[in-house]
This record gives structure tokens, sequence and C-alpha cells, in this order.
């Protein structure tokens, strides 16, 4: 066997290894089954804000001695699925408190979330009709939850994806007490970056140019701010590469981008 494949075996086996105890990459089990067998506590939280609304949230909780950092988990355009459940549930098994809130709570035909419409498409749609002044007062409502529980520390750190993404770096703007703001392929704040407390960390695919191309710009308005912000784009990866390299026939380029994207996550998470 030559150096090459020998080098690409290793890279498989590896990735592998690494998804099976940290990642919900392709496994036998389904999702559900993935979460049903997590031993981590689980439950559903009514989050109120603004003027009587409530945002529903699945909240997950570490196995740790002490009080744990949190992460709020802003889903993709589709609203919350049980991909983004599990990724709330796999960064609790790195440590940390998570909440992952769906903005479709009361949305849906018959005032349901997300679960409750007829496909993802029709979601995505209500997504996009949504107040961005309730999903801001949602999202602040939200922090101060997580601060005010009796397992948790004062730093709250958000992730986002897509959709999300541009929500993590938008509410960053509003929250200036944040610890991170983790933006994955999402689009960038279009103003109040003097507002940001917190590092911005950016994740995005190589062929996402759609995306990409607010970089250079982004990166003006945050050095002109005087704020932090680090991107980094992955090879060969695309937009949504986190799920996507996470599917059963994922490339090997995607799943490492996977690897090394949720490396990073966690040691920004963590520091």
């Amino acid at each position: 066997m030559n150096s090459i494949k020998l080098t690409h075996l290793l890279l498989m086996v590896v990735t592998v290894l690494f998804f099976s105890i940290h990642l919900p990459a392709s496994s036998a089990d389904t999702t559900i089954e993935q979460l049903e067998k997590s031993p981590r506590h689980h439950e559903w939280v009514d989050v109120p804000y603004g003027d009587g609304d409530t945002v529903r949230c699945f909240l997950t909780y570490p196995e740790v001695k002490g009080k744990a950092d949190s992460v709020i988990v802003i889903h993709e355009n589709r609203g919350l699925t049980d991909w983004v459940r599990l990724v709330g549930d796999k960064l609790a098994a790195e440590g940390f408190v998570a909440i992952c809130p769906d903005f479709l709570t009361g949305k849906a035909p018959g005032g349901g979330g997300t679960a409750d419409f007829e496909n993802s498409d029709a979601a995505r749609t209500a997504i996009y009709e949504l107040d961005q002044e309730k999903i801001t007062h949602a999202l602040k409502s939200i922090v101060t939850h997580l601060r005010g529980l009796d397992s948790t520390t004062d730093q709250v750190s958000v992730v986002g994806y897509c959709w999300g993404g541009g929500q993590t770096f938008s509410i960053a703007t509003e929250v200036p007490t944040l610890k991170s703001a983790n933006v994955f392929y999402g689009r960038p704040a279009e103003s109040g970056h003097k507002n940001i407390g917190c590092p911005v960390y950016g994740y995005y695919g190589e062929n996402d140019n759609r995306i990409n191309a607010s970089i250079p710009d982004t990166e003006e308005k945050m050095k002109e701010a005087g704020k932090t912000y680090k991107p980094v784009i992955y090879s060969g990866a695309g937009h949504g590469f986190l799920r996507a390299g996470m599917d059963e026939d994922a490339s090997n380029t995607e799943m490492k981008a996977v690897k090394d994207a949720w490396e990073r996550l966690v040691s920004i998470l963590k520091g």
C-alpha cells in the first residue's frame, strides 16, 4: 500500500472514530433513536418574552459536578428539526447546558411549531415571515432564562446554522455580554458592529460564495469597530456542511470539514 492510500485510510478511520464518539454522524440508529438513547436529561420549556408570547425550547443538561456554561443553538431555515436537537445533545455531552429554541412556535396550523408543518418547505416559508424584533426579544429572554438556572454560570454562547447563523451574528449586536458568537454559514449583521462585546467566529464552506462573498466586507466593518471576527473557510465544503457532512453518503472531504469545525467550536466554547 502506497503512502497516499495509507494516509487516506487513516483519515477515514480517525474520522469514523471521531464521529462515533462526538457527533451525530451516519449510524444504524435514527436521529430520534440517538436522542432516546442519550443519558443526558432532556426537557421542553416555554420561555416567555414580549407581550404574552412564548418560545418553546428543547433543553439538554450535561452530566457534570458543578455549574456549566450555556449554549443557545439556533436552527436553520427549516425550523427546529430533530437534527438540531441532536446537535444540542452533543453539545451537552461536551459539558454545556444547551437550549434549542423553536422560532416557529405558534406559527404552524393549529398553533403548533416546527413539527406541525406539513413539510419542511412550509416551515421555511413561515421562517421568512417572522418578525425580526420578536426574534431578538425572544433570544434576549432565553439568555436571561439560562442565566437564571441553578445549574448554570452567567457565560452564554450562541451557535447558529444557516438562517440561525445570521441570527447569531445579529443577537451579538444586541447582547454585548455573550461569551462568543459562532456563525455557521450565516449572513453577517448589517449594522450594530460597535455594540458587539464578544468574539465572533465564522465557519464557512469553500463552495458557498453566496455567503462567503460577504466575508471581506464583514472583516472590514469589524476591524473598523475594533471587534474580533475570525472566519475559517473549510476546504471542499458547501453551504450547510455541518449537517451534510453527517449524512450517510457524505464524502471524506465533507466529513473532515465537520470534524475540524466541531473541534474548533468545542475548543472555543470551552475557552
